[in-house]
């Protein structure tokens, strides 16, 4: 089949997959964005992003929720260190999310988005590794089994930022601006279906691998993902067609990152932003510790309560954006005000909760709060920006989404085991409700925003790693 590329300014033989085609760093590129309208032959490299998206919400899942906190405790780590572990990736990822972004419209989406899924492969396979050895009492020192497993967690900071904006990038390049949405929506929708499969899956995983022994059935799940994310890294690095040239206007210093995130009309949502990192840090982080404390149920058995519990919560989330925020066509102030006041309501139920119901309802509220708030800081720093600053703000908005893990360990886990098994459900509490009388009085730029424009928002947003 042909068609004329009008919107590229030029004529063109389009063929299937985009093979067959001279390399594209050898070919001149236009200045302007050039938009290629999504065809049939395009859904399976669409698809095999959209696999990149679950596996990797999958798995970060799966450790959160039902590996690290029965590990740290059949270890006899300290509580405090699975936050800390999170914490140092979570602050290498503030830094690399903006610089993979560049990168991919230098280096191509392709390379970039395969180095994230190898990276977040090496780390899940290092990380069962250091498990397996210190569970084995190959390695008895507590503090050196903490290092390792830090520095494995942390290859994925380094890393698992690149899959996810050149993963983005590839889909607009060969969008038109009326199609990006759906397909948006579709790619990232991926993260979301992992988050509500991973803790499920983990919880079969771990129990069928109990069968031959504790140690199996706890790093099953890893084990499972690092396989996984390796087959799908390869298949990107190989078989995703690539042949339009990156981007040549695409470095941070030429848009003007570098000050963006100063500028008055960003810096309110971002700081949102950091604001919604933390709590979501410290909720899920004390979530598996408050099950296994209050529910009398150790270690690995916790994973039956966590796992369909945090389901619900991703659920939630994903009703929300895919049901209540189309119906509502509420503004980009009300999303915010709303999802912080859900969030609140979901603190207040984790300080009062002492069996699976109310643990399951406060999750459900704050999947509720995921859903409403995201999109709306998303669509309020999109525009804020120029149409060729939209990808160095994706950046900010991918770092903003980690920097609040960087300090949730202070104010979650430690709290939780040096204060009250209550402390960091008030703290979040108390600071999500200043966060929606902030956004109350900042966001209102927001207010005029059309419901197609905070569709869009829903369809690009992805949970913080």
């Amino acid at each position: 089949m042909q068609r004329s590329d009008v919107a590229a300014g030029h004529h063109a033989t389009q063929r299937p997959l985009e093979q067959n085609h001279p390399p594209a760093y050898l070919r001149q590129m236009d200045s302007g964005p050039t938009l290629d309208v999504s065809r049939p032959d395009r859904r399976g490299a669409f698809l095999l992003l959209f696999f990149c998206l679950l596996a990797v919400g999958a798995g970060n899942t799966m450790l959160t929720s039902a590996v690290l906190p029965p590990l740290t405790r059949e270890l006899g780590l300290p509580d405090w260190t699975a936050g800390a572990i999170f914490s140092l990736s979570a602050a290498v990822w503030v830094v690399t999310a903006p610089y993979w972004g560049a990168k991919s419209n230098i280096w191509g989406r392709r390379r970039v988005a395969a180095i994230g899924m190898i990276g977040f492969a090496a780390s899940m396979f290092f990380f069962a590794l250091v498990s397996f050895l210190a569970l084995m009492n190959w390695i008895s020192d507590w503090m050196l089994v903490f290092v390792l497993l830090l520095v494995a967690r942390t290859l994925f900071g380094v890393f698992g930022s690149a899959t996810n904006p050149a993963a983005q990038a590839y889909v607009a390049d060969r969008t038109s601006r009326e199609e990006r949405m759906n397909e948006l929506s579709t790619l990232t929708s991926g993260f979301t279906l992992g988050q509500m499969a991973g803790p499920a899956a983990a919880a079969v995983l771990i129990t069928a691998g109990a069968v031959f022994s504790p140690a199996i059935g706890l790093l099953l799940p890893l084990v499972v993902v690092t396989i996984i994310a390796t087959a799908i890294g390869a298949i990107v690095l190989f078989r995703l067609p690539e042949t339009r040239a990156p981007r040549a206007e695409g470095g941070i210093a030429k848009t003007g990152t570098k000050g963006l995130w100063r500028h008055p009309a960003v810096f309110p949502f971002l700081l949102y932003a950091v604001g919604l990192s933390l709590i979501t840090g410290v909720l899920s982080q004390t979530f598996p510790y408050a099950i296994m404390d209050r529910m009398n149920a150790p270690g690995a058995a916790s994973a039956q309560f966590t796992g369909p519990a945090m389901t619900m919560g991703a659920m939630a989330t994903l009703i929300s954006q895919l049901v209540l925020i189309p119906r509502m066509r509420l503004s980009v102030r009300a999303l915010l005000v709303y999802g912080a006041l859900m969030l609140a309501m979901a603190s207040l139920f984790m300080v009062w909760a002492q069996d699976f119901a109310l643990f399951a309802f406060a999750q459900i509220l704050f999947g509720l709060g995921q859903g409403f708030s995201r999109p709306g800081f998303s669509v309020g720093v999109s525009l804020a920006a120029t149409q060729d600053q939209q990808g160095d703000v994706a950046g900010l908005i991918t770092a903003a989404n980690g920097m609040g893990f960087v300090i949730s360990p202070l104010f979650g886990l430690w709290m939780y085991e040096n204060v009250s098994r209550e402390s960091p459900f008030i703290f979040c509490a108390v600071l999500v409700v200043v966060m929606a009388i902030y956004a109350f009085f900042t966001a209102r730029a927001g207010d005029g925003v059309g419901p197609g424009t905070i569709e869009e928002a829903v369809a690009k947003d992805k949970p913080p790693s």
